[in-house]
């Protein structure tokens, strides 16, 4: 985190300098020092501003499509990590158009949401609307602060090209604002580290047994009941991390799809059960919820957030059993 906010204010430098220069303040860096060799200096090196630019969008965008990967799942919350993919993919040709004021103000707006995004709910220890739109808020300030102190000291600008500049950057960031209540937004900091459908569940000392049907000789990868086969109750287990200081409730959200009806292609919701975690295990937060008998055809149970965004999902087939109680193998987690 200490890291990315350097790389934010670096950035942030970077647009200044590079504004000012553009609407004619070739005089930029006199205006933050009145040394006269450290103004020279910023002068030769104003060449290499584009270069600098791209270098830190390209860490910033890199570090949020490995952060943001890690919570979406193959749902609707993958849209914004698509959208950070794509971004970081069209860092490596915008060099050339990065002296573009408008452009730098609105991918630092980006950046900037993107971190607020993830950074609050760790720093505050709470993960919910209003924490979000705090963030959404603070990205908006820092934006406005950035364009003000291009501006700042060129009374030739009206505020009316002020505004044509943050404009863009503040529609974006309301765009996003938008995917957050669509759903489209991967819900970080939390992620699913593992998942799966099982017969029995135990819990000794520190440690769970997952128990389930063992399969043929030849199915060595096997270590989950997928298909589920027989009338016991089935077990989802998740393991969900979380920053330490986070302390929220995620929910099991179960649903079933007959394939023999009509509706084959649609799931309806049977029960959706909370679990209260807290953060601080490498291997995520364990938990589990059960429910009894359950009707042969296609299974799914979303783990998400309170908000309804999507952290992983366990996928499974309901089968009926066919002879004798099936033997069981058991791993722990």
């Amino acid at each position: 985190n200490l890291i990315l906010l350097l790389y934010l204010s670096l950035l942030g430098l970077l647009i200044v300098l590079t504004g000012r220069a553009d609407i004619g303040r070739s005089d930029a860096a006199a205006a933050l020092t009145s040394a006269r060799h450290v103004s020279n200096l910023m002068s030769r090196t104003r060449p290499y501003y584009p270069m600098a630019i791209q270098f830190l969008l390209g860490g910033l965008f890199s570090a949020y499509t490995i952060f943001y990967s890690q919570s979406a799942s193959l749902t609707t919350t993958a849209v914004f990590f698509f959208v950070l993919v794509a971004f970081l993919v069209a860092n490596e040709l915008l060099r050339d158009r990065l002296s573009s004021l408008r452009l730098l103000v609105s991918l630092y707006a980006l950046v900037t949401f993107s971190f607020f995004t993830f950074f609050l709910p760790v720093l505050t220890g709470f993960m919910n609307t209003a924490v979000f739109l705090l963030g959404a808020v603070l990205s908006v300030v820092v934006m406005l602060r950035v364009v003000e102190l291009v501006y700042q000291g060129a009374p030739t600008r009206s505020r009316h090209e002020i505004r044509l500049t943050a404009l863009p950057a503040i529609a974006l960031i309301g765009v996003f604002v938008s995917f957050y209540f669509l759903k489209w937004i991967p819900p970080v900091p939390l992620s699913m580290k593992f998942g799966a459908a099982y017969h029995k569940i135990a819990k000794v000392d520190d440690v769970y047994q997952l128990s389930f049907e063992k399969g043929a000789w030849y199915q060595f990868w096997k270590r989950s009941d997928d298909p589920f086969r027989g009338e016991d109750p089935a077990y989802c287990f998740t393991a969900v991390f979380a920053p330490v200081a986070l302390h929220t409730t995620i929910y099991h959200r179960w649903q079933y799809r007959d394939t023999g009806g009509r509706s084959a292609r649609n799931f309806s919701m049977t029960d959706r059960i909370p679990i209260t975690i807290a953060g601080g295990r490498e291997r995520g937060y364990r938990g589990y919820t059960v429910k009894q008998r359950l009707i042969p055809g296609d299974w799914r149970v979303d783990v998400e957030t309170e908000e309804g965004r999507v952290i992983g999902r366990v996928s499974f087939r309901v089968e009926e059993r066919v002879g004798e109680p099936p033997e069981l193998e058991t791993i722990t987690y």
